[in-house]
């Protein structure tokens, strides 16, 4: 399970470094797409089949066809280079309107990256509903 907040920077060339307690749970070969919200997600090479496997019993509707032409397209199988850098594609870092300053976040089954000012802006956004999030998302179970 990924979880936690991580500053990073990507350079020039697009490559970004995964910190190392993230690396060993995401695998040598992993998938990094489009997300949603405008940043990327990533996900091990398991993870990635899993979501497949189920995009495949979708019913096969405009919206799943739309949906999977973006989400695929984007998609990019990477692998770290000798620092635990990857390479982000042109496309990815433009459609998450990546610069400098990044932020990995760990999100259960995938790591996000953002450009920090979209984080940041999410952030402020939603902790105000925080407690309505949870109230919404938990109410006929007593997890929370």
């Amino acid at each position: 399970m990924f979880i936690g907040e991580y500053n990073h920077t990507i350079d020039d060339k697009g490559r970004i470094i995964i910190p190392a307690k993230l690396r060993n749970e995401l695998g040598n070969n992993f998938i990094v797409t489009r997300g949603l919200d405008g940043c990327l997600f990533i996900y091990s090479s398991n993870e990635w089949n899993n979501i497949i496997n189920k995009y495949k019993n979708l019913p096969d509707t405009k919206e799943k066809r739309n949906f999977l032409r973006i989400f695929l397209s984007g998609a990019t199988v990477c692998e770290y280079d000798r620092q635990g850098r990857i390479n982000i594609s042109q496309s990815l870092i433009s459609y998450a309107c990546l610069k400098r300053e990044c932020i990995i976040v760990g999100v259960f089954d995938r790591l996000e990256i953002w450009a920090k000012e979209s984080w940041n802006k999410f952030i402020d956004m939603n902790t105000d509903d925080l407690s309505d999030i949870a109230d919404s998302l938990f109410k006929s179970s007593n997890n929370i």
